[in-house]
């Protein structure tokens, strides 16, 4: 019965549907109101495994209460200890988080510091502080703006209005708000009360929990360059303070210090504050933990040992036992516990290959409780660490770029900063996205590009830099790879890489694959052999200083006189001689002669270091083409996308409506519209209806989070973020045919897509617990659009016909449609569906047709054209629809047609049988039977089913094989098992009639129309003798 339920409420799947036919040309339009896009909604498709975060915190007296900030994924939260998390920040416009605190004398202000403060390459800015005063629902911003990188804060334990923010400043280039800020009036007001100079931030930040006024910080005088270079730099401004009056005075300590320090981590002891303990980047004989026991006037090194401070840059934080000063714990590639005040360290959470810890925070009414952030995601313990909760459980992935197959349903592949490359299932035959529907993939790396191979589903080529994974052939069903780098046959060469390096594959032929360093390899038999078709496309720097950088920086170079690489790689998709390629140091370049000769197409605007991201070669004209131009490196953070349309003789900015703090990162074309653009910044989505000439938000529910790549295939838009995984818009048909007509009729119905015709979800006996970690997949049924533009003054009507203009389902916008009532269902209410209903606001609509005729449980319809029709205020707007069959199944369309008509002629059986068993009730209820007949319409005709008892769940055994009880569910099985698949399995004759039924079926239903005679004649006889 349950299994029955859970079909008939139709949680199901929305197969994909197929594209329009290409347009030459499409309408431009200069705006798009949003509501055009009403019903059109992201769909997160995961990883369900958690990215970095550097941000984590608890709440005193609430042992299972945590917090943590992802670093381009926002705040998330979880009151059972990390079984399950929700995010809490959603609304705000950053994503990038860098510090978070609890005030402990009211746990219901939650602060929050935006911009992670690891200085990586990926590293994600933030814009200021955040505070909660309702433990998350609603969030104020309280100023520090231009911060960027928030590595700490501190709360005042007595007064929740007193805070402490440390402030790392901008990781590319010089600014003034930096340092150490202190509110006292809950973030209204901030002063700096301690700064060094433009070049020069605090990373890190402690307070004498016995006495606030006491506080520990470090600051670190740190930049990243625009060119690779895995660690940033470390300045002369570095350094180790203690204030002992709430930050009005501070002293720089020295004694026991190292005299050339980078990142500092400092961390007192809460239950002996004379205890302070700091772990301190810096060269091989000095870093490690030092121990103060005088309150930091005096410093000796407790363990240099590298493993618990290598890559100090990155690590660097500490965490104090709040009840034993000898216990501590440090953060690295493994975390590590000391129980002899930092002698000696033991690792008690980590794995081969390093998994990254960042911060950890300990319950201070019970050490056994802790949360640990990671690269991997965040995790909490209730038992000292013996075990853990999952990261598995949290969809904040870091992902780089991303393909997709021809699978069906398709796969979606990419790569996941520190975790590795994965496949997606595009959507799942069971009721949600779980951990069943994705498995990693060891080809292309945490950074890297994969492409799925064109001769076989389920095999990809994938690129990162051979330190990580060089250009590699896997074979994800078996695991089996070949190793393909090109490089292999020039080891006499030096290659220079960036994290992330380009991979592409022809669409014109499918087997001319592209691979780039600081030029580019090309191989047309997938890696047997390749050749390097250009020459180094970078810039060859005479005088390489960009302006944001200090002296420490400059100085800190990789010894090369060149250090840009090849970051994009763009095979025309209609001309194969046509390939663009651009650098990471602003050059932009084309071939039109395949790769013999290249020219240099940079557009004037490009100084050096302007990163082309991302190239789109049009689908419709070899001569056009569309960059993404990124120059964060270079402290600048407003949108670049440029337009040629002459072959990259003479280049346009396109820039109008995105924000001007708000860098591109990918600009994809749409294969179906020219005109129809889309773009990916660091904050999120927009989409252009005049070939990028203006720009709308096409936010729509995606949270704000750094979008790295767009993929527009299979009547599908996906995209890859920086810190929330992959998300799916599903069928965007109505994108390529909204026009000034659309948006200023009185009503509009869009021309739904194709749509494929697959079987409703089905969990296959048992659910995965709604509590588990799962994700939607789309919507069952094809998708009908349409868009009201004045107020009507009657019911929407939506139907559905056939071919022959027969209304196969019906729906108004006037219907009453009940809710569940909790109270009279053995399941939880959530996983009841109402029937959705026809919407009439102003705006445009999405609604989901479930494939069947009659009611939500009738047939499903067999492939064919379909007409939707629309009425809105007496007028008719109707549209051609194509259903199609499942391409997973051998069954022809005349078979499934077959068994339609089979199912509709059972559904009017049961249609009589109802009509039926109402006349023989309301003879029953007349009063005007003698006993005799009675009893004999009871028992023959009505039925009388077995007795119930609530200690047997299957029910007794009924000999009633004729009543239209019975009868009523016997058809009822019939019709379930005529319409449980596509079509039969079993072998039918070449002379068959009805192959699409099996004979067993077309027998069952011959023996059952012989007894519904019987039975109706019986019902007749007793009607007509009364």
């Amino acid at each position: 019965m349950r299994r029955f339920i859970l079909c008939a409420l139709a949680l199901a799947l929305f197969a994909p549907s197929l594209p329009l036919p290409a347009q030459a040309a499409g309408q431009m339009l200069a705006s798009v109101p949003q509501s055009a896009f009403g019903g059109l909604s992201w769909r997160e498709v995961g990883p369900l495994r958690g990215g970095r975060a550097v941000a984590v915190t608890g709440v005193p007296g609430q042992p299972n209460h945590y917090y943590f900030g992802a670093v381009d994924g926002g705040v998330w939260e979880t009151k059972d200890a990390g079984r399950t998390w929700r995010p809490i920040f959603d609304k705000e416009n950053i994503g990038s988080i860098g510090a978070i605190a609890v005030a402990p004398s009211d746990v219901r202000t939650i602060y929050v510091g935006t911009g992670e403060p690891d200085m990586r390459s990926d590293i994600g800015y933030g814009n200021g502080m955040y505070v909660s005063h309702d433990g998350g629902k609603t969030w104020a911003r309280i100023g520090l703006r231009d911060t960027r990188q928030i590595a700490a804060i501190v709360v005042d334990p007595q007064n929740a209005n007193v805070v402490y923010v440390a402030a790392l400043g901008h990781a590319y280039g010089p600014n003034t708000e930096r340092g150490v800020f202190k509110s006292v009036d809950g973030g209204k007001t901030w002063s700096k009360i301690l700064y060094k100079n433009e070049n020069t931030g605090a990373i890190s930040l402690s307070m004498d929990p016995q006495n606030p006024q006491i506080l520990y910080t470090a600051l670190w005088q740190t930049r990243r360059p625009p060119w690779n270079v895995y660690p940033p730099s470390n300045g002369p401004g570095s350094g180790l303070y203690k204030s002992t009056d709430g930050g009005a005075h501070w002293t720089e300590l020295h004694d026991g210090i190292p005299s050339t320090v980078g990142r500092i981590g400092v961390a007192v002891a809460p239950s002996d504050p004379q205890i302070v303990y700091a772990r301190i980047d810096s060269d091989r004989a000095h870093g490690g933990i030092y121990r103060s026991n005088d309150g930091g006037a005096h410093w000796f090194k407790t363990d240099g040992d590298i493993r618990i401070w290598k890559r100090g840059w990155y690590f660097g934080e500490l965490a104090v036992d709040p009840k034993n000063p000898e216990t501590l714990y440090t953060m690295d590639t493994s975390t590590y516990r000391s129980t002899d005040g930092g002698k000696t360290f033991v690792a008690i959470k980590g794995q081969p290959g390093g998994d990254d810890y960042h911060q950890l925070w300990i319950y201070p009414q019970d050490p056994t409780h802790m949360v640990l952030g990671g690269d991997q995601g965040v995790v909490v313990t209730v038992d000292n660490a013996k075990t853990w909760s999952s990261w598995y459980n949290q969809p904040t992935a870091q992902v780089y770029h991303i393909s997709v197959d021809n699978a069906f349903p398709y796969h979606i592949y990419g790569s996941q900063q520190d975790s590795g490359a994965f496949s997606l299932l595009s959507r799942s035959k069971y009721t949600h996205l779980t951990m069943r529907d994705w498995q990693p993939v060891d080809a292309g790396s945490e950074s890297g590009w994969l492409i799925p191979d064109p001769r076989k589903i389920g095999r990809v080529i994938a690129a990162a830099p051979s330190v990580l994974a060089p250009p590699t052939i896997e074979d994800t069903t078996t695991g089996w790879e070949q190793n393909i780098d090109p490089e292999a046959a020039h080891p006499h060469h030096f290659w220079r890489y960036t994290w992330t390096l380009p991979l592409a594959l022809s669409s014109v032929d499918h087997r001319t694959l592209y691979f780039g360093t600081q030029r580019i390899f090309r191989t047309r038999n997938f890696g047997y052999s390749w050749q390097i078709v250009s020459p180094d496309l970078t810039r060859a720097h005479g005088d390489d200083h960009p302006a944001n950088l200090d002296p420490a920086t400059l100085a800190d170079n990789i010894g090369l006189k060149r250090r840009g690489v090849v970051y994009a790689i763009a095979p025309s998709p209609i001309r194969a001689n046509v390939v663009w390629a651009g650098t990471d140091d602003g050059q932009l370049w084309v071939t039109t002669d395949g790769c013999k000769h290249w020219r240099n197409v940079t557009p004037k605007a490009l100084t050096p270091w302007s990163k082309v991201g991302i190239i789109a070669a049009s689908h419709f004209n070899p001569q056009v083409a569309y960059v993404a131009v990124d120059r964060h490196r270079l402290d600048d953070l407003t949108p670049y996308i440029y337009r040629t349309a002459d072959g990259g003789k003479s280049w346009t900015r396109i820039t109008d409506g995105i924000p001007p703090h708000d860098f591109v990162n990918v600009v994809r074309e749409d294969p179906h519209r020219a005109g129809l653009l889309y773009a990916g910044t660091e904050r999120g989505m927009f989409v252009s209806f005049d070939n990028g000439n203006h720009w709308e938000s096409f936010q729509r529910n995606l949270p704000v989070t750094s979008v790295r790549d767009i993929v527009v295939k299979h009547g599908d838009i996906i995209i890859a973020t920086q810190g929330r995984g992959v998300y799916v818009m599903d069928d965007v048909a109505r994108l390529r045919q909204i026009s000034e007509a659309s948006l200023t009729a009185p009503a509009h119905l869009y021309a739904p897509a194709a749509t494929y015709r697959l079987k409703p979800y089905n969990d296959e006996e048992t659910p995965i617990p709604y509590d588990e970690a799962q994700l939607d997949n789309p919507t069952y049924g094809m998708q009908i659009d349409y868009a009201i533009g004045k107020t009507p003054t009657t019911p929407v009507v939506l139907e559905i016909r056939d071919a022959k203009g027969t209304v196969l389902r019906r729906w108004s916008s006037s219907q009453h449609v009940s809710a569940p009532n909790p109270q009279k269902v053995d399941i939880p209410a959530y996983w009841l569906r109402a029937m959705p209903l026809p919407g009439i606001s102003l705006g445009t609509h999405r609604f989901a047709w479930d494939l069947r005729a009659g009611s939500p449980g009738g047939a499903l319809v067999p492939p064919g054209t379909y007409r939707v029709v629309l009425m809105v205020d007496g007028k008719t707007y109707a549209r051609n629809a194509t259903l199609l069959r499942d391409p997973r199944t051998h069954t022809s369309d005349a078979e499934l047609r077959a068994q339609f008509a089979f199912a509709q002629t059972l559904d009017a059986t049961i249609h009589r049988i109802r009509v039926a068993q109402y006349a023989a009730q309301r003879l029953l209820d007349g009063g005007k039977l003698d006993a005799a007949r009675k009893h004999e319409l009871l028992t023959q005709v009505i039925g009388v089913p077995p007795a119930s008892s609530p200690d047997d769940s299957i029910g007794k055994a009924s000999l009633d094989f004729s009543s239209l009880g019975f009868l009523a569910n016997a058809y009822g099985a019939l019709a379930s098992a005529v319409g449980s698949g596509q079509g039969t399995f079993a072998a039918a004759p070449r002379n068959a009639t009805d192959p699409g039924v099996t004979a067993t079926m077309q027998t069952a239903k011959r023996k059952l129309d012989a007894i519904l005679a019987r039975t109706l004649a019986k019902l007749a006889a007793l009607e007509h003798a009364h």
